[in-house]
């Protein structure tokens, strides 16, 4: 079979054409092969653009919070009020008193007794080694003026000494249901606390030393700790008759002592 150069010339035409669809088929299809895995690979889908979380304030979701019950409230209040509260320390005043005795305590022993209550001017009158008693008639400007075992004038820094009645109410903090109660009575004196009590709270009273308080109601009546019988009682418990202020009262006729003992309300 013969052909003639025109149709020679329209076949190549033709050829070349289908070539340059094809070859530009082939580009596009490139193309489009490469752009496909940022929408539509499922391998990919995982890391697209459209998976990366927004800044819009309404794609951030908090935890939702558990809301209090009463219950759990109630719980909470419990566990606060039931936080131990320290036992109040109370110590008797020892200023602003009477002195009725003191004791030798001169960190230069022997102590001097002085004709006058000053120490430029008068005349040593006698001399007393530590742990002596005296017997207190006044006081002065910082000076004790004794009466046994010698008269004269001591220093008052140079003595221990406490007041001869001691008057004072135990208040609790906030929260506080114990006071423990320490101290010295030199010489003969009283020394009583009272503490306000409701009728059928529960007073407990611990020693903790060696002399036991007399526990007496609201009316004067003795509820326990008779220094006649009471021997080495250590711990008394009861509820209480009445509501009032009970008193716990020590006495000395002689020397003295140190006490200290425990008062609980419940």
């Amino acid at each position: 079979m013969s052909f003639t150069s025109n149709q020679i010339i329209i076949v190549g035409l033709v050829g070349l054409a289908t070539a340059i669809g094809v070859a530009s088929a082939t580009i596009q299809s490139g193309s489009i092969e490469r752009a496909r895995p940022l929408t539509e690979s499922p391998t990919s889908a995982s890391n697209s653009i459209s998976g990366v979380p927004t800044n819009k304030p309404e794609s951030k979701k908090s935890e939702p919070q558990p809301a209090k019950t009463p219950a759990v409230e109630s719980s909470l209040v419990t566990r606060a009020s039931q936080q131990k509260v320290a036992p109040l320390v109370v110590t008797p005043p020892n200023s602003d008193c009477k002195i009725s005795m003191a004791v030798v305590n001169d960190p230069n022993p022997p102590l001097n007794v002085r004709s006058n209550p000053q120490i430029n001017g008068s005349k040593i009158v006698g001399k007393l080694p530590n742990n002596t008693f005296v017997s207190v008639a006044e006081e002065q400007n910082g000076w004790l003026r004794i009466s046994d075992p010698v008269s004269g004038w001591v220093a008052k820094n140079r003595t221990d000494s406490s007041c001869a009645t001691v008057k004072h109410q135990i208040n609790f903090p906030p929260g506080g249901n114990e006071a423990i109660v320490k101290g010295r009575i030199i010489g003969g004196g009283t020394h009583s606390y009272t503490i306000r009590v409701t009728k059928g709270q529960t007073l407990t009273v611990k020693n903790r030393k060696d002399v036991f308080p007399s526990i007496f109601t609201p009316n004067g009546k003795l509820l326990a700790g008779d220094p006649n019988t009471q021997g080495n009682q250590t711990e008394w418990t009861g509820k209480m008759p009445v509501t009032g202020n009970y008193t716990f009262q020590l006495d000395s006729n002689f020397r003295g002592y140190e006490y200290e003992f425990s008062v609980q309300v419940r």
